[in-house]
Parts: structure tokens; C-alpha cells; sequence
């Protein structure tokens, strides 16, 4: 891999791994539509995008640079106390709770998971399956929505007013049930094939669970974490297995993260008044394209 090849690999995954388009997608269809000469099945390309993702959890570390200390300090005294006490403790299990289907299926089918990372053509199909997913879950929200209205009476005054009321008739993260928080981890387990967007399906099941769109966006985000340090710890040292050029990746490392912390940055402004529907849109088109040209 080329220095440039390495420092556009890391913009371009810092950048979609928060958007709902899926980085990962992109990762295995953008070198093989570009015909680079690297292979996306070698033993290094999985560690040098898990060194990627760490450089996205450090941005997202320092977005929620407020919370994690209380929601760090809350896990452990719960566990202590045996019992959960405010909202940090509530949001540090409710973090847990969404991680364990991940993990699990993680753990349990990584060979078979890995082996679609040479499989542009499986990635392409996955992207018109997240696109679906988005639209469906944008679908359903909106029946929720008309539900509401009807509950709550017309909205008056501007768009964005009657926005902002509408999205007040839905919940907080630190609403959600263990249950719904549980149902929000297996739609994130669902990332684990590439094409699938994990923020993109995580926030589609915070819709489906009845959160706010930038609430479902932060839960998102918050939910992410935990999972990519964790394949770090696992994956990042086998790029020392191999020749590698260690200084290149680190420095991919940064752009990425910069990257994501940008983009997290627009997703939470763009998530008080936008929807899904924009980037589900553009991950059918990708998926079609890429299994055209792939042929």
C-alpha cells in the first residue's frame, strides 16, 4: 500500500464509518473499482482498518469527552452497589448490554466474517441491503410519527419548530429499556457484514425503539466505542506479525480519527432535523453501480 493509498483509505474510512453508509463497504468495493494493487483479503488489511477504527474511537472519546468519565465511574459503582442508581449508571448497562450481541457473534464467527473482506461483490449486495434497512426503519418512524401527531394534536408555527416538536414526542437514551437496548446491539451486530453500516443500523434500531433522531445518532456513536477498542485489542497487534510500515498507518491513524470527529460533529447537527433517507439512497446507488462494474 502506497503512503497516498494509506492517508485516502484513512479519510475515506474516517469519514464513513459514522455516516450511516457503511466504511467497511467501502473499504473492500473503493480498491478493487480502483484496481489498486494491494489485496483486501491479505493478513494485514484487517489490523490496518481496526488501527483505522481506533483512530475513529479516540475522536469519539474526545466528542464524549463529558460523559465517558461519569459513565466509566457509574458501571463500576453499580457493580458495587449491585444495583443502578441515576442516569450515568443507567447509560454505562445500557452501553453494555447493546455491546454483548456484537461481541458474541464477533467471537463466535470472525474466520467467515474476515473471508467476506475479499468479497467486493458481497459488499456491494450488503450496501443495497443497508439501504433498505434505512428506508425501512425512516418508514416505520414515520407511522410512529403520524401516531403521534394524532396523539398530540396538529404542530404549529415553522418547519423547524414543528420539527423539534414532533421529535420531543420521542425519547431520551436514558429511556430506553435494557430490552430495547439489547434489540439496538443485535441490529449493530448486523455491521460485522461489510456493507452493513453500524451507525447506519443503530440508529435505525434507536428509531424503531423510539428514540430521537440525534438521540439515536448518540447512542450510536456512544455504542461504538466499546466495540471497536475492543477489535483493536485483538487485531491490531498482528500487524507487528508482518513487515509493515508501522509510522504510515499510525499517521492514517490521526487522519482518520479527524476525520470521524468531523463528521460526528455534522451527523449530531444534521440528525436534530435530517433523516436516513439521503444515505440510504446513496448506498443502493453504490451497491448497484459497484456490482456492475464488478462484473
Amino acid at each position: 500500500m502506497a503512503i497516498w493509498q494509506a492517508l485516502l483509505f484513512a479519510l475515506l474510512q474516517g469519514v464513513t464509518e459514522l455516516f450511516p453508509v457503511s466504511s467497511l463497504g467501502h473499504a473492500v468495493i473503493i480498491p478493487n473499482l480502483l484496481n489498486w494493487s494491494f489485496r483486501t483479503s491479505s493478513a494485514e488489511f484487517v489490523p490496518f482498518l481496526v488501527l483505522l477504527h481506533l483512530g475513529t474511537a479516540a475522536a469519539l472519546l474526545f466528542l464524549y469527552r463529558d460523559d465517558w468519565p461519569g459513565i466509566i465511574a457509574g458501571f463500576f459503582r453499580a457493580a458495587a452497589r449491585g444495583r443502578i442508581r441515576g442516569d450515568s449508571e443507567r447509560l454505562a448497562y445500557l452501553i453494555v448490554v447493546g455491546s454483548v450481541p456484537a461481541g458474541i457473534i464477533g467471537f463466535l464467527l470472525e474466520k467467515p466474517l474476515k473471508a467476506l473482506f475479499a468479497n467486493p461483490r458481497a459488499a456491494a449486495a450488503f450496501l443495497i441491503v443497508n439501504g433498505g434497512l434505512l428506508l425501512g426503519a425512516e418508514f416505520l418512524r414515520r407511522g410512529s410519527e403520524r401516531r403521534a401527531i394524532a396523539t398530540a394534536g396538529s404542530l404549529r408555527g415553522d418547519a423547524g419548530n414543528a420539527h423539534h416538536d414532533l421529535e420531543s414526542q420521542f425519547a431520551e437514551v436514558s429511556q430506553l429499556t435494557f430490552r430495547q437496548a439489547f434489540v439496538v446491539g443485535i441490529f449493530q451486530a448486523l455491521a460485522l457484514l461489510p456493507g452493513i453500516s453500524r451507525s447506519g443500523v443503530t440508529m435505525g434500531g434507536g428509531l424503531l425503539a423510539g428514540l430521537r433522531h440525534e438521540e439515536a445518532a448518540r447512542f450510536s456513536f456512544l455504542l461504538a466505542t466499546p466495540i471497536i477498542l475492543a477489535a483493536g485489542v485483538l487485531e491490531v497487534p498482528q500487524l507487528f506479525d508482518h513487515p509493515a510500515p508501522l509510522g504510515v498507518f499510525a499517521a492514517a491513524a490521526v487522519v482518520a480519527g479527524l476525520a470521524a470527529y468531523g463528521s460526528a460533529r455534522f451527523l449530531l447537527r444534521y440528525f436534530r432535523f435530517g433523516r436516513l433517507d439521503p444515505y440510504a439512497y446513496y448506498c443502493a446507488a453504490l451497491g448497484v453501480l459497484a456490482l456492475l462494474l464488478l462484473r
